[in-house]
């Protein structure tokens, strides 16, 4: 073992967009060949330097691992590090019976379920994402995109205590958000007019910050369209191509316009603090289950839409 590392016996695989997406090679930080995973939780094994934490405990990390001495890390935003190693993006995953991280990106398993732990990642992506828009009290919230990071941030939306507005083309996504995540407010901009219902719906004020969840260029590029003027605009999904929209519906709105990437320590403990709360109960978008062996057997299939996957957990058993 390294020196200032940790030894994790995984436990459980959550699949990612992000996974999809290096399997079908769409995925721009990507080069291959790679081993997937980075929704994460396990049992410590052994850990060198990593003070507080016990053999034996619950635990998942913040897979994101930097530098710590350039500009972004200096600011505070190791997320955005420059030479930034995202585990199973960058540099090998999890996707194994055993993984070796810096001790310094433990996170407590605070008695959260295995399957509760490797849900904190992709709930913190949303949470972040959030938090970059600056979300309060009663603004009117648009996601655009309903898998598992914008239904994330579509809960910590909510938390914050703003009034949450689902847009996605999939009608079975959007009654999982209705039924399973209790958001009232759902579009699909196949089904009618789109700009018209959340016109009525927010008094002609529109979208206080839009939040795209897709990484899909036609979402990104009408998004600004949805925006109230003075409102925020904040790219969580990402792709590979140039995005475009008018500048003139950009700068007459006085817009604000961010990438939100990856996630901190501080969202992170806010996503485990939730759900300790009751907050937020990540288990329920898990769709589907299976074991590691079977995991060749069943990956293609993720990828088709029928399947209906909103979050499919690989299982462990050591």
């Amino acid at each position: 073992m390294k020196k200032d590392h940790a030894i994790i016996a995984i436990k459980r695989i959550g699949i990612c967009g992000t996974d999809l997406h290096a399997y079908q090679g769409t995925q721009p930080y990507f080069t291959y060949p790679r081993i997937l995973g980075h929704e994460l939780s396990g049992t410590l094994i052994e850990f060198d330097n990593a003070p507080g934490f016990n053999v034996g405990e619950a635990v998942t990390f913040i897979p994101y691992f930097n530098c710590g001495h350039c500009i972004a890390c200096r600011s505070g935003k190791p997320n955005c590090c420059v030479s930034i190693q995202v585990f199973g993006v960058h540099i090998d995953g999890g996707m194994c019976e055993y993984v070796q991280v810096p001790s310094y990106a433990l996170v407590h398993g605070e008695s959260l379920t295995y399957d509760e732990l490797a849900l904190v990642e992709p709930l913190a992506i949303g949470a972040h994402g959030i938090r970059r828009a600056g979300v309060e009290k009663d603004d009117f919230v648009l996601v655009i995109g309903a898998g598992p990071i914008g239904i994330g941030a579509m809960e910590f939306a909510r938390i914050a205590g703003g009034k949450v507005i689902a847009m996605d083309v999939s009608d079975d996504r959007l009654a999982f958000c209705s039924r399973r995540v209790g958001i009232e407010h759902v579009i699909n901009p196949l089904h009618g007019d789109a700009m018209e219902w959340l016109s009525t719906y927010t008094n002609g004020d529109m979208a206080s910050v839009v939040i795209d969840a897709t990484g899909n260029l036609k979402a990104i590029n009408a998004g600004i369209n949805y925006l109230a003027h003075g409102g925020r605009y904040v790219l969580i999904g990402l792709q590979k191509e140039a995005f475009s929209f008018s500048h003139p519906e950009f700068h007459k709105r006085e817009s604000t316009l961010m990438s939100s990437r990856n996630a901190t320590r501080q969202d992170f403990e806010h996503v485990v603090a939730a759900m300790k709360k009751g907050w937020v109960d990540p288990t329920a978008y898990i769709t589907h289950r299976t074991p590691f062996d079977h995991v060749i057997r069943d990956f293609e299939s993720w990828l088709q839409p029928e399947t209906q996957v909103i979050k499919a957990m690989v299982s462990i058993d050591h």
